[in-house]
């Protein structure tokens, strides 16, 4: 009987039972009403339960409208022994457990159940039972009434067999009818009035074949198909030379796909290009040494989306580990069609898992700013920012309409943290699991190179937060080789410790940097996010992890991570390669004078200079002399998107003495801004974390360390805000044009109570100094030379004649050059102009004030005022809220001498008086 008209159907039936062989389900064709038993079978899948006993079930309900991911009525407290989810050991590996499917849920009647979703695992959760790509299993609820159902129970898939092996197989109907199975169209078994057909197929025919499996009840006709390939001998040849490990475009219709895979008995390329079809030309060829898998793919139709798997060993399917784009069934219909619009459909018929987007003859990006110079080293100032919490959107577009904003600031590097595939949609980055693939949350490729290009267009460079410390889960490296008895990489794995060498500082999975096989896997993907999207350098996390030793000076470390910067600068000259390395400072040290740049936190020292506490304020940490660095390559900075933000230790721990408490905002946002004044006059390069311009407050763990941040572009209307962001965008425009601030003729004291700067240079000299107690502090200043100097915020000119005492306010800062410059424009603190000038009567006096300051003040209401004191730049000296009175009295022996104004303000109303401070 020939029966070749049965290859045009569909395998939908067999795809929805795709996890039968990890798990039995009886019945076999379970509805919502029904009593079911599930039998897991630990030696398959992952295999990571295998001779674990209890096993603990972790289930849920997928419903119609749901993604795979989004598990509904979850059962059992992972790490819990719930009573619930305690299966049965049956022996063999066995598991079983009954569910009555609506009581054991809970769900509502009339909930549309599309699936039942498990992970199994022991005790405390740290072993899981999975799929063998660490994957969830899935089991289909059919329709109430649903009719006749039947289906292929096991092969559970398509199958790779050698000549004489044997095929279990067996289907199954939910009514009594006439079964049976065709092997390429010949009748090999069948029987009547049955539920079920159960067939040992001996294998003694080469090529590829399609089981069919029909059932007749009489009144319905279903099929079934499931296919077995008998595998060929290998094809042993190796590649054409010249091609780049993943994917290579030859023209506009062809490419070659090559695939380090070592170790492996065979590799299938599966994709839309042949139909999702494991047969005898989906067999890719085997290089000479063993080491490559390489197939040319040709007569493809330019301009089309295609994508793709690797079917290895016949049971593990993962997406190209150099994926340039992946498309994830679990997560993809969660992002925002404005962000990603028209995505690429996916064949969700043919496959499940991750696989790799192909675009042949795609159109390249037209690129506008091709001849950008990324700034020198030693001028860096970088805007560390992560676009999640950053902008509403989440997205390149809108990040795009944030650059005026940052362009006037006066930044020229944008750091990003990780823009690579990691897992879920949002998160910090640093679980990655593609790593060259970007990811599609935040946009298409295209717009990450637009975003790219508008910067390169405005003078800015574009960093990108990289992690080659470690994979997670779903890395497709990490399942190609794993030991799923022990729940890890396994021994033979070419990029992967099996276990991580240098804890506690391990996340996910540990790459083995000293593998051949991770440093080429390095190589490529470097060159591939600085060739295809024009980024101008790279921010490498936890480097100390390229090692697989600990905190100690490490010889092989540094000659690995040489290697690397030798390579991107072999291609890239002028590539930023910057470390978070936390090693020694010896180790730091000759990195740095090779070329590289590290990370400085100084952010403990700045925290508590800001807060008021000078004991542990010492900042010289920060200062590439202070290490004994040759050139300046040590990028320090205040905050980063790892520590607690300033301006919340401020207001939450902030030190206090009389007029001067660090925890009102005001005063705090004050002592933020000497901060950041003395850190960018700082020669080197420098790091602002986002907002800390304006001042963000939200504690990093509220409500937890990794979660989404409120956006708070609001602050930058507040005037003591916006008065943070002039006063970063000051100190900055100084430095950027006066050299003075990055050379490398300067000294400094960074420790105690005032902490100054001076800097010299044959155009210009500076000093900087600012006051970091709650105190007043007496500070003599040693200037270059005698003469005429500038302070640069207030304009106040002095004479010079030998080293001269100063009294420095609390938390006061002062930048003296010895050339005028231009005054910058400073927001005031408060913006008198949104008040009504009130008509009460006032008289202050004296005036000349020495100590005490009287005010009187008729005609107002008779509740509280406030009283504020600015200087003429708008900095509030003082503030008080007093009740009704008609005199008011101020203590002002802690102030200097000079002009101020005072504020009077009462509801919507207010007066402005000026006094002056003898």
């Amino acid at each position: 009987m020939n029966l070749n008209y049965i290859y045009l159907f569909t395998f939908v039936l067999l795809y929805n039972l795709g996890f039968s062989q990890i798990i039995q389900v009886n019945p076999a064709f379970p509805t919502v009403n029904d009593v079911i038993t599930v039998q897991y079978d630990a030696t398959q899948g992952n295999g990571g339960l295998h001779g674990v006993s209890p096993v603990y079930t972790h289930t849920g309900i997928i419903t119609q409208s749901g993604l795979p991911s989004s598990w509904s009525y979850v059962q059992g407290n992972w790490g819990q022994a719930d009573s619930n989810v305690i299966m049965t050991d049956i022996g063999n590996n066995l598991h079983e457990i009954t569910i009555d499917i609506d009581q054991y849920y809970g769900f509502p009647t009339g909930t549309n159940v599309a699936k039942l979703a498990f992970v199994f695992r022991n005790f405390d959760g740290t072993l899981e039972g999975k799929t063998a790509t660490m994957g969830d299993i899935f089991y289909p609820i059919y329709p109430i009434n649903g009719g006749f159902q039947a289906a292929i129970i096991k092969p559970y898939s398509d199958i790779l067999v050698d000549m004489n092996d044997n095929i279990s197989f067996e289907a199954q109907s939910n009514s009594n009818a006439n079964l049976q199975l065709f092997d390429n169209g010949v009748l090999i078994a069948d029987t009547t009035n049955s539920t079920i057909i159960e067939k040992n197929i001996f294998v003694n025919s080469p090529g590829d074949h399609q089981l069919v499996f029909k059932a007749d009840d009489g009144n319905s006709i279903l099929y079934d198909t499931v296919n077995y390939v008998v595998i060929p001998p290998l094809t042993l040849l190796d590649p054409p030379g010249g091609l780049l490990d993943g994917i290579n475009y030859i023209n506009d219709s062809t490419v070659t796909l090559k695939f380090f895979a070592p170790e492996k008995n065979t590799v299938n390329l599966i994709g839309n290009h042949n139909n999702w079809l494991v047969n005898t030309n989906s067999f890719m060829k085997l290089s000479t040494d063993s080491m490559y898998w390489w197939q040319t793919i040709s007569n493809l139709n330019p301009g089309q989306k295609y994508t793709y798997q690797y079917l290895v060993d016949g049971n593990i399917k993962i997406a190209d580990p150099l994926s340039p784009l992946i498309l994830d069934p679990n997560n993809d219909g969660n992002i925002d069609s404005l962000n990603y619009p028209n995505p690429i459909p996916y064949p969700a018929s043919k496959t499940n898992g991750f696989v790799t987007v192909l675009e042949p003859g795609k159109i390249p990006y037209n690129w506008v700013n091709t001849n950008f110079i990324p700034p020198a080293k030693k001028d860096l100032i970088i805007y560390e920012l992560l676009v999640r919490d950053f902008v509403s959107t989440h997205s390149y577009q809108t990040l795009m309409d944030t650059l005026d904003y940052l362009s006037e600031l006066g930044i020229n590097a944008i750091e990003l943290m990780p823009a690579g595939e990691f897992e879920n949609n949002e998160s910090w980055g640093y679980n990655p699991s593609f790593h060259m693939a970007l990811d599609k949350y935040y946009g298409t490729p295209e717009h990450f190179k637009a975003f790219i290009d508008s910067c390169h267009g405005r003078g800015i460079a574009v960093i990108n937060d990289i992690v080659f410390n470690q994979a997670f889960g779903q890395s497709p490296m990490v399942n190609l080789y794993w030991d799923g008895v022990n729940n890890r990489p396994s021994a033979n794995n070419p990029w992967f410790n099996e276990i991580c060498p240098h804890p506690p500082y391990c996340w996910g999975y540990d790459f083995d940097h000293s593998s051949t096989a991770t440093k080429n896997f390095i190589d490529r993907v470097n060159h591939f996010w600085l060739n295809e999207y024009h980024l101008d350098g790279f921010r490498f996390d936890y480097t100390k992890g390229f090692s697989n030793n600990s905190n100690n000076y490490d010889d092989d470390r540094i000659d690995l991570l040489k290697r690397m910067a030798d390579t991107i600068w072999s291609i890239h000259p002028n590539a930023y390669v910057i470390l978070e390395h936390w090693a020694d400072n010896n180790e730091e040290k000759i990195l740095a004078n090779y070329g590289m740049m590290l990370w400085g936190n100084v952010t403990h020292g700045y925290q508590e200079s800001a807060m008021g506490y000078p004991t542990n304020s010492n900042l010289s940490w920060g200062v590439y002399k202070y290490r004994q660095w040759n050139d300046p390559h040590l990028i320090s900075y205040m905050e980063s998107h790892d520590e607690e933000r300033i301006m919340y230790k401020n207001i939450t721990h902030g030190n206090t003495n009389g007029s001067q408490n660090a925890k009102n905002p005001i005063t705090a946002l004050e002592r933020t801004e000497a901060l950041a004044v003395l850190m960018l006059s700082t020669p080197g390069p420098k790091m602002i974390w986002q907002f800390g311009e304006i001042g963000y407050d939200i504690s990093i763990n509220d409500p937890c360390r990794t979660c989404n941040k409120p956006i708070l572009w609001n602050y930058y209307n507040e005037n003591s805000r916006k008065r943070l962001y002039d006063v970063y965008k000051s100190i900055i425009d100084l430095r950027k044009s006066h050299s003075v601030f990055t050379g490398d003729d300067f000294n400094y004291s960074l420790n105690g109570t005032v902490k100054t700067l001076t800097l010299n240079n044959n155009n210009m000299n500076a000093i900087v100094a600012v006051n970091i107690d709650v105190n007043d502090q007496d500070k003599i200043l040693y200037f270059q030379h005698n003469g005429w100097w500038y302070e640069y915020f207030s304009g106040d000119s002095i004479e010079i004649t030998g080293n001269t005492n100063f009294t420095f306010n609390p938390g006061e800062y002062r930048v003296y050059t010895d050339i005028k410059l231009d005054q910058p424009v400073i927001q005031n603190t408060l913006n008198i102009e949104e008040y009504q000038l009130a008509e009460w009567e006032t008289t202050l006096f004296p005036n000349p004030v020495n100590d005490f300051l009287q005010i009187e003040v008729k005609d107002c209401k008779h509740q509280e005022i406030k009283f504020s004191i600015i200087n003429p730049q708008g900095k509030l000296m003082m503030q008080e809220i007093k009740s009704h009175s008609e005199l008011y009295s101020f203590d002002l022996k802690n102030l200097k001498s000079g002009n101020y104004f005072i504020i009077i303000e009462q509801e919507e109303k207010i007066k402005l008086l000026k006094f002056l401070k003898g």
